[in-house]
């Protein structure tokens, strides 16, 4: 009976490091996928978000590329505001209850 109840352990024990094995790389998949999104959304390359694969530093590297650099979607909104192609600005919608038609 000893050695049935010590292969049952043994086998929770292996099923419980494959779940959360699998849990993490699910975790890591979906962090490296959101920095892909932000770091693109930005204007950067969106492979900087492989920097989290440095390990202990690569997410701080992200977030100090993110809150101190200035991204390149910033150097092309000042580009597009010096030459004055934005076009017409559209005025902010009205409050509700209050009327569209100016009196």
């Amino acid at each position: 009976m000893d050695d049935h109840s010590s292969a049952a352990a043994a086998g929770f024990i292996a099923g419980a490091i494959l779940v959360y094995g699998v849990v993490l790389l699910a975790l890591i998949a979906f962090t490296i996928w959101v920095y892909w999104r932000i770091f693109a959304k930005a204007g950067y390359s969106g492979a900087l978000a492989l920097l989290n694969f440095v390990p202990g530093v690569g997410q701080l590297i992200c977030m100090i590329i993110l809150a101190f650099g200035r991204w390149p979607i910033e150097d092309q909104l000042a580009a597009l505001q010096a030459r004055g192609s934005l076009g017409p600005t559209i005025p902010p919608p009205a409050p509700p209850g209050t009327s569209v038609i100016p009196t």
